[in-house]
């Protein structure tokens, strides 16, 4: 599981700056447009999204960009709370749970960095680390879907050496092999599998040496897939 939040927890650092430069869309109409008539409520549409970019300022230190009259997509502000009040209480949990000190305002990022490097003393309280699992993954998976990114994932050949179906799949994002296959449970009672229905098996890099032998698959395959940015189906 630990592995896991490290894994997820570079995705949501990666992804989380990325929901700023989403607040306001694009404000070009497509060539040839004819302006439309303003509708009747904009100016106070505009005065209540001014104030809800000033919050998003002042609460979570993201500025909108260029933003001015232009709208904002309220949806992705909710997921900047969201995801912000979410990583404070996690943080603020971890540290109750540990006997540290609260911890000092920060970003979602510097939170999220200061959580994983309590990774070595989380990782001696198993039901604490699956909740610090689950919750970083939720809110990775919660800012993806907001950015509308579908995840990359690549077809790599073998059989699962758990369940010895050819569901073996590579997702680059992650940097990890994940066998697909919803019924799959490993032995190792340590990991997701056993006791999370959306959990899937996963090898991370340091893994890949191990699978390939285990499976029939390549390491140089694996890797090759790690590279690519074609998407397929499941």
């Amino acid at each position: 599981m630990v592995r896991d939040i490290v894994l997820w927890t570079a995705s949501l650092v990666r992804q989380f700056p990325e929901l700023a430069e989403e607040l306001t869309p694009g404000r070009r109409s497509p060539a040839g447009a004819a302006p439309t008539a303003p509708h009747p409520g904009r100016d106070e549409l505009i005065r209540a999204e001014r104030r809800e970019a000033l919050l998003l300022e002042q609460r979570h230190g993201l500025s909108v960009p260029g933003h001015g009259a232009a709208p904002i997509r309220l949806h992705v502000s909710d997921a900047i709370r969201d995801i912000t009040d979410g990583v404070v209480e996690l943080e603020e949990a971890v540290c109750a749970r540990l006997g540290l000190p609260r911890p000092r305002r920060a970003g979602v990022v510097e939170r999220l960095r200061r959580v994983t490097g309590t990774l070595g003393t989380i990782a001696a309280h198993p039901d604490l680390t699956r909740h610090v699992r689950d919750e970083i993954r939720r809110m990775a998976r919660r800012c993806a879907r907001t950015l509308g990114d579908a995840e990359t994932v690549v077809r790599v050949s073998g059989r699962c050496p758990w369940c010895d179906s050819v569901s073996l799949r590579a997702f680059p994002d992650r940097r990890a092999v994940l066998c697909v296959n919803p019924a799959c449970v490993c032995t190792d009672p340590a990991c997701g599998c056993q006791d999370d229905p959306a959990y899937r098996h996963l090898w991370p890099e340091d893994e890949w040496t191990e699978l390939a032998d285990a499976s029939g698959a390549r390491t140089e395959e694996i890797e090759a897939a790690m590279d690519d940015t074609k998407e397929t189906s499941c």
